[in-house]
């Protein structure tokens, strides 16, 4: 179901919609039996006033004085739920995000979607509870199903995700697919042969290993293409090193789901006395702050972190400028990075 509007509101109270809002917002000019009859027909309905969509429409940055459930005043609030608070590649996101939102008056207020599992909590719910105005999701999440019934209550916005969303809900992300094949036709390029990818897991891995496979197969029938399970962490990127280096056919050139992974792979590469890139070339994907280390510098994917932030806090504006509507997909453009962890192979700088 819809959520209650202000003209439901004025139906329900027999008044003006004008007269609501001269309510809401707690005017002294509305007689004590008609301001009752709306305060009861909010109640009834269960209506929240969008205070992010008025202080848009105004075009003002000024903090919103109505009271919140929670008691007390503020500006408008976007609820922000993070996948993982460990993932560098959501800080750019965020920062993106973030400047947006707060340029048009908005407080991001951000909550730990695995804490919240992990105790049994909904993870959407406190958002509910302290009345925000608007919710970015940034991530997967385990039942994107259950944003069913926030989507049902205020804007939602999915970022740097690509699990199916509920209608009406925008999902704004990095191009994966793309990236994969920037980084394999930079490898085939170079005259690797047998290139391997650490893969990880949900969507935006499948994507990635999809554009790799994909490139593989378009290079030629010489290409191999090596796919090893991961877990998308340092630690999964060294194993994942250790048991492709034990294959009789093993890699010259390894592309990593994430840069996290990557760095395990340079760590096994160093302890295993492999140089790199003269050994082994290495690429990861997303450009987070540790590939752009000098002793890292890592090749990598820009997956355009700080843009789809942007992107996300563009689309949720809209949606609180404009209720209603098809859910949309913005897919920002990868750009590969090339640094100093790739090169031609051993054989064919021999």
């Amino acid at each position: 179901m819809r959520p209650p509007t202000i003209r439901d509101v004025a139906d329900r109270a027999g008044v003006s919609k004008s007269l609501v809002s001269l309510v809401l917002r707690g005017s002294d000019q509305v007689r004590a039996e008609k301001r009752e009859a709306v305060l009861r027909a909010v109640r009834e309905l269960g209506y929240r006033p969008n205070a992010a969509a008025r202080s848009l429409s105004e075009r003002r940055t000024l903090p919103d004085p109505r009271p919140r459930p929670g008691g007390g005043t503020g500006a408008p609030v976007v609820g922000v739920l993070l996948h993982d608070l460990r993932n560098p590649w959501y800080v750019d996101l965020l920062d993106g995000l973030n400047s947006l939102l707060h340029a048009s008056g908005l407080h991001m207020l951000l909550a730990d979607a695995r804490l919240h599992r992990r105790v049994g909590q909904d993870p959407a719910g406190p958002f509910l509870d302290v009345g925000a105005d608007g919710l970015v999701v940034v991530g997967t999440l385990p039942d994107p199903a259950a944003l069913e019934t926030v989507a049902a209550r205020m804007p939602v916005v999915v970022a740097g995700a690509r699990e199916p969303v509920p209608a009406g809900v925008d999902l704004v992300a990095n191009d994966d697919e793309r990236g994969a094949r920037l980084v394999t036709e930079h490898l085939v390029g170079l005259g690797h042969r047998r290139i391997a990818h650490l893969a990880g897991y949900g969507a935006v891995a499948d994507l990635r290993r999809r554009g790799f496979e994909a490139t593989m197969r378009a290079a030629g029938p010489d290409r191999a293409a090596l796919v090893e399970a991961g877990d998308m962490t340092e630690e999964g990127g060294y194993r994942g090193l250790v048991r492709l280096l034990a294959r009789p056919d093993r890699p010259t050139a390894v592309f990593a789901v994430n840069d996290m992974t990557a760095v395990g792979v340079l760590s096994a590469a160093e302890e295993l006395g492999l140089r790199v890139p003269r050994d082994l070339s290495v690429v990861g994907y997303d450009n987070t702050g540790i590939s752009r280390l000098r002793h890292v510098w890592l090749t990598t994917v820009d997956g355009a972190g700080h843009e789809v932030g942007r992107r996300a806090a563009r689309c949720l504006l809209d949606r609180l400028e404009r209720p209603g509507g098809a859910g949309r997909l913005q897919l920002a453009p990868p750009v590969l990075e090339v640094r100093g962890t790739t090169a031609p192979p051993p054989s064919v700088t021999a």
